[in-house]
């Protein structure tokens, strides 16, 4: 059987995504090495019970310019409602503006950015 491990994206400064992806989204810091054999600096982050990683990438010599609706992933939040308002609260901005009435029944979903421009979007998932 085969396994989807990790997700690379490139970032413009690790340690701002590493704050914001673990101090947002409640991702934990698996491992970081500031020099990969190809000369990056990587940080893998976990969300806890999953298997699944995202690496974050940096590199001095690469120019980043992330293009609007490139690409996204997706994370399972028990109560979007509830998980939104603690972000908005921590300054993060929600989008549509107009979530919360535009899916109040069935799959409930929103979207935030990171810090460079990446798509996350947020799907109620209960348990």
């Amino acid at each position: 059987m085969l396994h989807l491990l990790h997700t690379r994206i490139r970032v413009g400064d690790l340690d701002r995504s590493i704050d914001w992806y673990c101090n947002h989204l409640g991702f934990e810091l698996q491992s970081r090495t500031d020099k990969s054999p190809a000369g990056n600096h990587v940080a893998h982050l976990e969300l806890p019970g999953n298997a699944h990683t995202l690496e974050l990438t940096w590199s001095p010599d690469y120019d980043l310019k992330v293009p609007e609706d490139l690409m996204h992933f997706a994370i399972g939040v028990p109560d979007l409602i509830d998980f939104c308002d603690t972000l908005e609260k921590a300054g993060v901005e929600i989008w549509p503006g107009d979530w919360r009435v535009t899916f109040p029944e069935g799959r409930k979903m929103a979207f935030i950015d990171d810090p460079d421009g990446y798509e996350v979007e947020l799907l109620e998932k209960k348990d």
